[in-house]
């Protein structure tokens, strides 16, 4: 398993301030799931995740939200706040704090509606921030193509990759597990919901071409 363990960081532009909001938020939430029984914990997620049937039937619309900070379990939420950490920061460099709330927002939502587009039957809940993250991935793809992804696999030496490289093996993986998994409820997919990574990354590269020339002029210069 590759894990992104760092990056080149942008010199000057905005503080970081929501990326690393968003991700202590999310650790707070797992850690409070932590504190309730397994039933509680059960009950906690499907009101607070997002359910397909019920958002198709004009219910529960808070939970296209609220379902972006809840994780299933430890490697769900490490590795998604992994790729928070390394990948969003420069984004929220680049176009700014309040902009970046609006896109990560925008980015969960996006995925949450392909997913259930592909999914309006579903009575499971959708729950985590990969939809978002996904769409930082996309938007990280087209602002910093070039940027030196440094790469930790299992406990051998870190080595470095390209970011264009890098996510678009990321994206063509999930696109593979996203085809293979149509027609088939997440359950039993391995729980993971493909299509939402997919299109949060496809909205993240839109945002990503009107960012790049609308602020990129302004943040050029990187560690």
């Amino acid at each position: 398993m590759f894990f992104p363990v760092g990056d080149d960081q942008v010199v000057g532009g905005h503080k970081p301030l929501f990326s690393y909001s968003f991700l202590v938020v999310n650790i707070l939430v797992f850690l409070y799931q932590l504190t309730l029984s397994k039933e509680n914990c059960g009950v906690f997620m499907y009101h607070f995740g997002s359910i397909p049937a019920e958002i198709v039937a004009g219910q529960d619309y808070f939970t296209l939200f609220t379902s972006m900070f809840l994780h299933a379990g430890f490697l769900h939420i490490i590795g998604n706040m992994l790729f928070l950490w390394v990948f969003a920061d420069n984004i929220e460099a680049t176009i700014g704090n309040v902009n970046f709330i609006i896109f990560y927002l925008l980015g969960g939502l996006a995925a949450s509606l392909v997913h259930i587009y592909l999914n309006p039957t579903s009575t499971i809940p959708t729950v985590g921030a990969s939809g978002a993250i996904a769409a930082v991935l996309g938007a990280y793809m087209v602002l910093f193509p070039k940027n030196n992804i440094k790469i930790r696999f299992l406990v051998f030496k870190p080595f470095s990759m390209i970011a264009i490289l890098f996510l678009g093996i990321w994206f063509v993986q999930n696109l593979y597990s996203g085809i293979g998994s149509l027609g088939i409820e997440s359950a039993q997919s391995g729980g993971t919901a493909w299509w939402a990574h997919i299109g949060g990354f496809v909205f993240g590269i839109l945002i990503g071409f009107l960012a790049k020339y609308t602020y990129m002029k302004n943040v050029s210069d990187y560690a």
